[in-house]
């Protein structure tokens, strides 16, 4: 008796991971088909398997929830690269500059997100919709800076684009969940 209901938790486990990931899959393919310049499918999924809340979501709300939180994680995460980069003393003028304008623009990234968060989370869609998708500016505007000056390279290429997609997962969410 004891091994029938450890084999039928066994099952019903089974069936809840396999619900969850079926769930990351499909949001993550429609979020990628919704905007295929700025969600990847691949890097949708990669983001969430690895992330026990998304495995214990039960719906695209939930989400929404992880997506927002893994933004503002990876915003301060970039703030702190960016802090260490202005550390290097033979980083130049114009670069230095840019950093310090791109560490401005993270900060108020993660602070919109965070707005966004609550928004959300007060079924305040338009609120939510708005402050997240201010957001999606510093990287755009990060990155564009350093092209202001023939033969800089942006040193948060991959960040930006990272955090590109890490912004628009939550929108593309969102709109699913307000269908």
């Amino acid at each position: 008796m004891k091994n029938s209901h450890i084999s039928c938790l066994l099952f019903f486990y089974l069936l809840l991971v396999s619900a969850t990931s079926d769930l990351i899959q499909k949001s993550c393919y429609e979020a990628s088909k919704g905007n295929p310049t700025n969600v990847k499918l691949d890097f949708c999924v990669s983001g969430f398997q690895g992330n026990p809340k998304a495995k214990a979501a039960y719906g695209v709300a939930d989400l929404v929830l992880v997506s927002i939180e893994t933004a503002i994680a990876n915003a301060t995460a970039i703030g702190s690269k960016i802090s260490k980069l202005l550390d290097n003393k033979s980083v130049g003028m114009f670069a230095r500059n840019c950093l310090k304008d791109c560490s401005e623009l993270y900060s108020l990234a993660g602070s919109s997100l965070e707005t966004g968060l609550d928004a959300f989370q007060a079924i305040d869609y338009g609120t939510a919709n708005a402050e997240i998708s201010a957001a999606l500016d510093a990287p755009v505007t990060c990155e564009d800076q350093f092209k202001e000056e023939n033969g800089l390279v942006s040193p948060l290429t991959k960040e930006n684009n990272n955090f590109r997609q890490l912004t628009a997962i939550p929108l593309a969410f969102m709109k699913m969940v307000q269908q």
